[in-house]
């Protein structure tokens, strides 16, 4: 459907997270509508895995083994990509990490880990990317988010939900400082997916990575030009 609906020809994506779960199936989409694809992840087997899928179909991408937690492996994953590809215009942060606990029972080293991913490392590619965007006229950034954000506490969800809930606010912020640079910034939050690893849900009928993806790809085409700086949930009302 996404290869079908959207033309990204000559446009290059970096996606964290893209091993597994949303990551990949953004990136999937994201090759088949013509984009080259940067697919970071922090296990370098399922980067590549998710890499070749998307040459194995007739798409290019690149699997880059990447932390997005050290400032210092994000760097080096968009200049790699700017090597490959010679631009790079969509970010998708995607890469992120849950365990359960509440507030009396996480730990400090889980609580700065899922912190450190979910939210400071979505900082870093922003960042960092951002000014690559700037310099070559404009770009979309695509934060994913959670419904662990909203007013309805996820069962011992303590760190996760702070973490989203900061994603979200560095977006609305990050929308209006990038906006005289030509770039847009969005989340999305979704209340529940059917993926490996999945974090705990409120909704009884989880949502397929796949199903996520055709909305990404809306946020980054020329149709979303008028939408920035927006959280949208997804998934079951």
């Amino acid at each position: 459907m996404a290869q079908t609906q959207f033309d990204f020809e000559n446009h290059a994506a970096v996606v964290t997270g893209a091993g597994g779960g949303i990551g990949r199936a953004i990136a999937l989409a994201l090759g088949a509508a013509g984009a080259a694809v940067v697919c970071g992840d922090i296990n370098p087997d399922r980067a590549d895995e998710s890499a070749q899928a998307i040459i194995d179909a007739g798409g290019r991408a690149l699997a880059l083994q990447t932390d997005v937690a050290n400032r210092f492996q994000v760097s080096a994953m968009i200049e790699g990509g700017r090597d490959a590809f010679g631009r790079l215009d969509i970010l998708v942060n995607a890469a992120g990490v849950y365990k359960r606990g509440g507030i009396h029972a996480i730990d400090e080293w889980d609580w700065r880990r899922i912190l450190d991913v979910n939210l400071t490392g979505a900082f870093f590619c922003t960042q960092l990317l951002s000014r690559v965007m700037a310099d070559e006229g404009g770009g979309v950034i695509i934060n994913v988010a959670s419904d662990a954000a909203y007013p309805l506490a996820l069962p011992e969800g303590t760190a996760y939900a702070a973490s989203k809930t900061g994603l979200i606010g560095m977006t609305i912020q990050a929308a209006h400082e990038l906006k005289p640079h030509n770039i847009r910034v969005n989340a999305i939050c979704p209340g529940g997916v059917d993926e490996e690893d999945s974090t705990p849900t409120r909704t009884e009928t989880p949502v397929a990575p796949e199903m996520i993806a055709p909305l990404v790809l809306f946020l980054c085409s020329d149709g979303a030009q008028l939408i920035t700086g927006q959280a949208i949930h997804i998934g079951p009302a």
